[in-house]
């Protein structure tokens, strides 16, 4: 799994590619932790390129959610595909997540 890194402004947008699963969670882990430090809490998940996300995977979004709630800020998410957008409706981590259509979107929601 290859994770992009982009800079909108003062905004971090994390893109990873493909199955986020077993050893790619681990390492998506803790690049959302590193993204959640270095981003001061500035932080857009542009899951546009990921196919599908394992119980790892959501374990990983809902400690960055955690860790950015304690910063005053929300986890965005966006381009969530709809087999992935099933599974965090069914695993509640949508309600702790906040989701846009495009990374435009979710860079603007900083304003």
């Amino acid at each position: 799994m290859q994770i992009d890194e982009q800079k909108h402004g003062a905004v971090t947008v994390l893109r990873p590619r493909g199955s986020i699963a077993g050893d790619d969670a681990k390492d998506f882990a803790q690049r959302l932790v590193r993204g959640v430090r270095e981003s001061l809490g500035r932080l857009v998940l542009d899951a546009s390129a990921v196919s599908f996300v394992d119980s790892l995977a959501l374990e990983a979004l809902l400690d960055a959610g955690d860790a950015l709630e304690d910063m005053g800020q929300t986890l965005r998410l966006c381009g969530v595909s709809e087999t992935v957008r099933e599974v965090l409706e069914l695993t509640g981590v949508a309600q702790r997540v906040e989701q846009y259509a495009s990374v435009g979107d979710a860079v603007r929601s900083f304003l």
